[in-house]
């Protein structure tokens, strides 16, 4: 079983195959974190709690001085009780009092994994998974706290989430509601967070944990770029391969908050949920509030230990659509080749050069509808530009599916902007506060889907494109972050729920049209990969990691990036240099490797490539092909970091273990500089192994411990390409 209860020690223990996490009933009542890690057989409370009398530490008990909540290791901290650490829960009364005291009521075992309402949720059938709910209770309030655990024992992954509901005959205000906490009694750990901005996602922030809170959240509306929603506790020395890793990811796309929490005895309390700050929920009698839920990994065997357990649980148990094990098309988008100015004619030029090329996927992006020639204009108005394509997008549609390739369009279906018909007619679409003026961003403005007329517009708008053109791609872009949050039709006492229901909105949205058109592929964006989460995975299995396509950056952000997410998941474009972002000109078999260490597209004018660039290009293109299904599906390994020096090195295996494919980047030529060698991972130390290009055979064990010697050449932004099949 995946999930135990010991009667004689009160302890639950979750097993997968790998790890286990064990949770104590303390005094019958008091739920305890007792372990997280490596895999036991059976716990025989060798970790027991060791109590001891702490100055200004209360005690619930007159007669027991030793025993106080702001030492026990808990599992679902409450405030106001005694424990001076970071709360998990906070709820007002309706007398306005914050104290609340929940203790251990029962628990279920339950084969299977209920769906979370309305939110994005891992999922698996009974032989995938088991679930424990935990039931807590305030009996003098009469609030009920469910706290739930799910285990993918062959995944070795447990997710928790929280219901909290009010059976009282008083309504309760939940001030706090976050997903998950954990006390840690170890205190030799540092903290990795993914930090960035728009154009600089995902940079490794790797840092010891000392006295005092590491925090980070997003109070934008979105998960943002600027903190990714992951937090991982690495022990003092863990690296790529080894070590201890406790790594939390947050299957939600709004605001978040993550912390790490050392305390006076060196004790860490690790949580992450959602950001109380700007978020309350009013619970009536008898209603239920559910929290997103986290996805948990320990892994022994450093970050890529963890990251091959993040990236085989969201190929197989989070992302829904049909297109998870599905090859992904090699794309061409004209944002880059023609930005607003286009009409059919270039565009049909351009997708006659990508069919030569033998790109498979013609892509639209901005500016084909209202009359939008810049972007202060059109946002909600879905309907063609008949002055640049006056034979509609299904004209053009079938045209490009007649070359040959599918087709596919860009939109940006939260915004509005004030220069559009939608606005005319419905100004009260825009998420604002009355009585104050707007705030822009971008030039545009946010439309309020807390309101279902809103997303029901949406739905109604996108869906009358989708069935009147050939479609087969949707790029959905959210290009600014939610500003005056209001929603005056919900009442005072719920203005604090208006960023919760802002993206059970955007949910409910991406819900019914990924589930109406599901033969669609539909990539996410926001200006890049500004929301990259779990929750939009789950629904568009690929997102487009950065509106930045410099070679030298993507490395850096594909690489951190991977750590959770696998590279199926990310599109990755060959651009024009000078680079539109940065200004550096790098080889273009540079740009397509790295590119190709994800999914492969294009995002240039081929019209304007020298017949040299384009015979490079088409080669690009039939080699992917050849290595698609390795890269894509493939197991991925990180060798060598570029945010820690002028390298960056990472391998594929395929599924079969047949094929390696590596690639070796050197960003700066360096003078006097030692012959670099790259050591593989992942192969069998017993097999032989054949270089495709050189025909030379070597061991597996020889490529991972002796490794490969690169080549010396004097030249900047460097790259090297291996193929090793097994024999």
């Amino acid at each position: 079983m995946a999930i135990i209860y010991d009667d004689k020690t009160k302890t639950f223990h979750l097993q997968t195959n790998n790890t286990s996490y064990v949770v104590q009933i303390v005094k019958d009542k008091y739920l305890s974190h007792i372990y997280w890690g490596r895999r036991l057989n059976k716990y025989h409370k060798s970790r027991e709690i060791i109590w001891k009398d702490r100055g200004f530490a209360p005690n619930p008990y007159l007669d027991d001085r030793t025993f106080s909540l702001d030492t026990l290791p808990q599992e679902y901290p409450q405030n106001g009780n005694g424990d001076y650490r970071s709360c998990a829960y906070g709820i007002r009364d309706y007398k306005g009092k914050r104290i609340s005291n929940i203790t251990f009521k029962n628990y279920e075992i339950i084969k299977g994994k209920p769906e979370i309402p309305n939110l994005p949720s891992s999922f698996g059938d009974e032989n995938d998974v088991m679930t424990l709910k935990i039931h807590m209770e305030d009996e003098i309030l009469n609030f009920h706290v469910y706290l739930v655990y799910s285990v993918f024992d062959k995944r070795n992954v447990i997710t928790r989430s929280v219901i909290f509901e009010n059976k009282s005959e008083n309504n309760i205000t939940l001030t706090k509601m976050l997903s998950m906490s954990v006390d840690i009694r170890e205190d030799d750990f540092d903290v990795l967070t993914l930090y960035g901005a728009h154009n600089n996602e995902r940079n490794m922030d790797r840092r010891p944990l000392t006295s005092g809170t590491v925090q980070i959240e997003s109070i934008r509306g979105t998960s943002s770029p600027h903190q990714a929603p992951f937090m991982a506790l690495m022990r003092k020395g863990a690296n790529e391969d080894y070590g201890d890793i406790f790594a939390c990811n947050f299957v939600y796309s709004g605001n978040f908050v993550a912390t790490a929490q050392v305390d006076p005895y060196r004790n860490i309390r690790f949580q992450m949920g959602m950001n109380p700050l700007n978020g309350e929920w009013l619970l009536e009698c008898g209603q239920k509030f559910y929290t997103p839920e986290v996805v948990m990994v320990y892994s022994g065997d450093g970050l890529n230990g963890m990251s091959q357990t993040f990236h085989n649980f969201y190929q197989n148990n989070l992302i829904r659509s049909k297109f998870a094990f599905k090859p992904r098309p090699i794309l061409i988008n004209n944002w880059e080749a023609t930005f607003f100015d286009f009409n059919e004619e270039k565009l049909l030029k351009l997708a006659d050069k990508a069919k030569e090329a033998g790109i498979e996927l013609f892509v639209l992006d901005d500016g084909w509808f209202g009359h939008r020639d810049n972007d202060d204009s059109s946002l909600g108005d879905w309907f063609e530009d008949k002055r640049k394509l006056p034979k509609g997008l299904k004209d053009l549609s079938e045209k490009i599916h007649e070359k040959g390739m599918e087709f596919g369009l860009w939109f940006e279906p939260e915004m509005i902007s004030e220069d559009s018909e939608l606005y005319k007619n419905h100004p009260e679409y825009v998420l604002h506060t009355e009585g104050r003026p707007y705030t822009y961003g971008r030039g545009q403005l946010v439309l309020d889907l807390s309101k279902e007329e809103v997303c029901d517009y949406v739905i109604e708008s996108i869906s009358n494109v989708l069935n009147n053109a050939k479609i087969d791609y949707l790029k959905w872009d959210m290009n600014r972050h939610l500003t005056d949050v209001s929603n005056l039709e919900l009442g005072e006492e719920r203005q604090g729920e208006v960023f919760h229901r802002y993206v059970l909105g955007l949910y409910r949205i991406m819900d019914t049209l990924t589930k109406k058109f599901p033969d669609i592929l539909f990539e996410s964006c926001s200006s890049g990969g500004g929301r990259f989460d779990p929750g939009i995975l789950y629904y568009m299995p690929q997102t487009w990691t950065s509106d930045n396509t410099d070679a030298v950056c993507r490395m850096k952000i594909q690489y951190a990036t991977s750590l959770t997410y696998p590279p199926i998941c990310m599109g990755a474009h060959v651009s024009v240099v000078p680079n539109q972002q940065t200004g550096r000109i790098t080889p273009l078999n540079t740009r397509g490797y790295v590119a190709m260490s994800a999914n492969l597209g294009y995002e240039l004018n081929l019209t304007e490539c020298t017949d040299e660039e384009f015979e490079e290009i088409k080669e690009q293109i039939k080699l992917y092909k050849e290595i698609r299904n390795i890269i894509q599906f493939g197991k991925f390994y990180r060798i060598k970091n570029p945010f820690e020096g002028n390298l960056a090195q990472w391998n594929f295996v395929s599924n079969d273990g047949n094929d390696v494919i590596a690639f070796y980047f050197e960003i700066l030529s360096q003078p006097a500089s030692p012959v670099k060698i790259m050591k593989l991972k992942g192969l069998e130390k017993d097999a032989l192994y054949q270089d495709i290009k050189s025909g030379e055979i070597y061991g597996g064990d020889e490529l991972m411990y002796s490794g490969i010697s690169i080549p010396l050449k004097k030249q900047d932004f460097r790259s090297e390409y291996y193929h090793f099949k097994k024999i």
